[in-house]
């Protein structure tokens, strides 16, 4: 039977909660208008760093508008996690906290510097995948932190032993390292390093690496309804990405000889990078849920006879 912990290592804290979600959901837009930029080849619509054509605000047309259009949402951005880390510091007694604020704002940093390299270097590869992979990254760091500071998490852990013969851990980690890969090589298809078919014969090997690590939480791990609730999330997140991941590859070879990116492509390849983000961090989370909620390892004769081995 699961047996709840609460915590008094720290007290919940409604306003930083909120402004760690907004925190979030502002850097899904960042990646979305990242997303936007490459998908409309506006990466060098401008063609300095850090301000755009000597101005802090340019016209805002054309390619223009994408790539400085990010580069505000990028600034803000950055704006919100500089609050976020003062606020965890304010209030937040938690050290490993206060840590990852401080790595959160480490990140956006480089995040940001890469960017200006991407500019002043006109786009080489590695670094625009590198800078595209960061983000994913950092988003996926946000969400952590909205979680970690969320009423639910401070109230406790509801512990369940690890069953040996299903274990958990190991196929927990591996999952969000196979979606970060995954978005790697579409990030490298994107910026023309690779052929797509890197990419397209990765998505099968993450998805069934998330479909076995999903259906061994429901089957094995359901009573614990933290795990159970995420394996779904994360399924539907999953299956939603493979449709767009479909979708994009085929709007590309309808519109292969068009002059310039099809609406219905961009919608397709935009949505695609948005949900790939979605996927890393909903696997994250996973993983942190998993090392949250099982205890010890042990062996379950009773619920190995009953349950299918996944």
């Amino acid at each position: 039977m699961a047996a709840s912990n609460i915590t008094t290592e720290n007290e919940f804290h409604a306003g930083l909660f909120r402004w760690s979600v907004l925190l979030a959901f502002c850097t899904l837009l960042l990646v979305v208008a990242g997303g936007l930029v490459t998908s409309r080849d506006a990466g060098l619509s401008v063609p300095d760093w850090p301000l755009s054509y000597g101005q802090l605000m340019p016209k805002m047309e054309g390619g223009v508008l994408y790539e400085h259009g990010h580069r505000m949402i990028a600034t803000l951005v950055g704006m919100f996690t500089i609050v976020s880390l003062v606020w965890i510091f304010r209030v937040d007694r938690r050290r490993w906290m206060r840590m990852l604020g401080i790595a959160a704002l480490l990140g956006v940093i480089v995040q940001g510097v890469l960017g200006g390299i991407t500019v002043i270097y006109l786009l080489p590869w590695y670094i625009s995948s590198s800078h595209a992979t960061l983000a994913q990254l950092f988003f996926s760091t946000t969400v952590a932190m909205a979680l970690f500071t969320s009423r639910r998490w401070l109230a406790g852990a509801s512990v369940i032993p690890e069953d040996a013969e299903n274990p958990l851990r190991g196929l927990s980690l591996a999952a969000p390292l196979c979606v970060l890969g995954q978005l790697f090589l579409g990030a490298a298809a994107r910026h023309k390093a690779i052929g797509a078919i890197y990419h397209i014969c990765g998505a099968p090997f993450v998805t069934g690496v998330i479909l076995w690590l999903s259906m061994r939480v429901l089957l094995h791990y359901s009573r614990n309804r933290e795990m159970r609730n995420c394996a779904v999330i994360l399924l539907t997140i999953t299956m939603t990405q493979v449709f767009l991941g479909v979708g994009a590859y085929m709007t590309r070879i309808a519109y292969v000889d068009s002059v310039q990116p099809m609406p219905l492509m961009v919608t397709f390849t935009v949505l695609h990078v948005a949900v790939g983000a979605l996927t890393l961090a909903s696997s994250v989370v996973m993983a942190i849920l998993v090392r949250r909620n099982l205890g010890a390892r042990v062996t379950m004769p009773a619920m190995a006879s009953e349950a299918i081995s996944v």
